[in-house]
């Protein structure tokens, strides 16, 4: 019985937000779920299934975040076997990569496939003087086999790497899989997706555990795709998604047991929404935000203490020009309020022109009424007058009827417009 973690998008040097401490969030997970499910759990190896790294191009803080973990992994003799997914494979332009270089210093071993085009077998087994390699056995039996990031040519790769498989050497034990694509209708939006149907081949060659990256949301189908997630949520969005770390244990005849862990150091990211309508005034909208933070903290829901992100979305109608609602001040109230780290106002309103809700009951001449208020509040200019000036259009409507002169009909309109009227 051999026991391994299975872990995969990890985007350590992830810098979106503008945030330094978010970006740190992404070291302490991974450090966190190396010591507790690797190290504490004295797993035979660990595998990682792409993006290692946010950027192809990473400062050399971030180079030192993933030493340090690895290095954890090396004083406890446990060794990682890394492919490269499409964030942290070689630049363009350049032949080597940054796992490339921790593969070369001994941190990990990056499993590659040869260059068949220059006369390389696809799978060569893995050379330690050399540091190169596809494939390796291991020690506690298990064979696991590298790939590469191939995009929308995943298709054809898996048929070349089933045909690669079955020229090998029989394996001893079970063969994993490191095979950084996404099955299909995972998650909205994402193009190019494998079916069920194209993986196949990878199990009639004799793949016992296939382990998957790229999409952040955990996932197995048939107890042989196995995808952990992310160990970060990369955006508010995702924080819908389980996700975690796969500790793995799997027998010599390929039977697996794997159990997703999600208890480790993880930023915590709340969501909200408020819905407005469109009799709400400006002072309302405020007020109603800041009870809705106060009640998210007198629930638990947010922890002032956590320093958590939060987003709160501000949808619906509004009778007000939208854009009279200061919301980098409000942002900043809200954010201070809860404490958060990172507080995301997400202000996507319309805006309604007819704000008033005549009752049935109402007369003629407050229907009236009603409608001059509401087309009057729909124009900037005269919206903050619209209740006086109303009046003024239903006094000249019924001066007008009752044939008063135009003299002074015009007199009483520039009285109504007078900026003292």
């Amino acid at each position: 019985m051999a026991k391994f973690l299975h872990i995969s998008d990890i985007h350590l040097g992830f810098d979106r937000y503008d945030s330094k401490a978010r970006t740190l969030d992404f070291f302490y997970a991974l450090k966190d779920v190396l010591e507790k499910y690797a190290i504490a759990q004295q797993v035979d190896f660990v595998i990682i299934g792409g993006d290692l790294f946010e950027h192809r191009n990473i400062k050399p803080a971030i180079l030192n975040h993933a030493q340090v973990c690895l290095q954890l992994l090396q004083a406890a003799n446990i060794p990682v076997l890394a492919i490269e997914g499409n964030h942290d494979n070689a630049p363009y332009g350049t032949k080597s990569s940054w796992l490339r270089y921790l593969s070369d210093w001994g941190l990990l071993k990056l499993l590659e496939p040869g260059d068949v085009n220059s006369g390389e077998p696809f799978y060569s087994p893995w050379d330690e003087a050399r540091q190169r390699g596809g494939y390796i056995d291991l020690d506690c039996g298990v064979r696991v086999l590298g790939s590469s990031w191939y995009g929308a040519a995943a298709p054809r790769a898996i048929e070349q790497i089933a045909a690669a498989m079955g020229e090998l050497p029989k394996a001893k034990g079970p063969s994993i899989l490191l095979f950084h694509h996404g099955l299909e209708g995972q998650i909205a939006r994402y193009s190019g997706a494998l079916r069920y149907s194209e993986v196949l081949p990878l199990k009639k060659a004799g793949v016992n555990y296939l382990a998957l990256g790229h999409i952040h949301k955990n996932y197995s189908e048939d107890d042989w795709i196995f995808n952990p997630g992310s160990i970060e949520a990369n955006n508010v969005e995702e924080s819908q998604f389980e996700r975690g770390a796969y500790l793995v244990e799997i027998d010599q005849k390929g039977k697996i047991k794997a159990e997703l862990k999600t208890d480790y150091r993880q930023r915590p990211i709340v969501r909200l929404q408020q819905k407005l309508r469109s009799q709400d005034a400006i002072e309302s909208v405020e007020a109603g935000a800041i009870a809705l933070i106060q009640k998210a903290i007198k629930s638990k829901k947010i922890i002032p203490d956590q320093k958590p992100i939060v987003e709160l979305r501000i949808t619906g109608t509004v009778g007000f020009d939208r854009l009279e609602l200061d919301t980098r001040q409000l942002q900043k109230q809200l954010q201070e309020l809860c404490n958060a780290l990172i507080f995301l106002l997400r202000y996507d309103v319309e805006e309604d022109g007819y704000i008033s809700h005549i009752s049935e009951e109402a007369s003629r001449l407050e229907v009236e009424q009603e409608v001059f208020v509401d087309l009057l509040s729909a124009n900037s200019r005269y919206k903050k007058q619209a209740e006086i000036l109303a009046h003024g259009l239903t006094d000249l409507k019924t001066r007008q009827m009752d044939g008063e002169s135009e003299e002074n009909l015009y007199a009483l309109v520039e009285n109504i417009l007078a900026p003292d009227s």
